[in-house]
């Protein structure tokens, strides 16, 4: 089995930030706020062994910028990555609700 070296991108790192602070402080969980920094992480830890195995997506416009998704295993939210010479990238995290293709960066 292949192990990745995965790489967070600042603009993922960012992300993340985002949607910790909006669960800490608009919705006054910080324990969900924990909740779903593990999850990131474990699906982080994933992505080491399985980034290569995941399905191309359906989205073109995924498919144009080599972008797979996985979501998260507890909570709805998802890391879009790319995998350049044996490293996993992970560009984006979005919240399952979101119109996520209109806001690639």
């Amino acid at each position: 089995m292949r192990s990745y070296l995965v790489k967070v991108t600042p603009a993922a790192k960012e992300d993340l930030k985002r949607y910790l602070e909006y669960i800490q402080r608009k919705l006054k969980n910080p324990q969900a706020a924990k909740s779903v920094a593990q999850d990131f992480r474990e699906t982080k830890n994933r992505l080491k062994n399985i980034a290569g195995s995941i399905a191309e997506p359906e989205s073109e416009k995924l498919r144009k910028r080599k972008l797979k998704r996985i979501n998260f295993q507890r909570h709805d939210y998802f890391l879009l990555y790319r995998i350049n010479d044996g490293v996993v990238e992970i560009t984006n995290m979005f919240h399952g609700s979101e119109d996520y293709e209109s806001k690639l960066r």
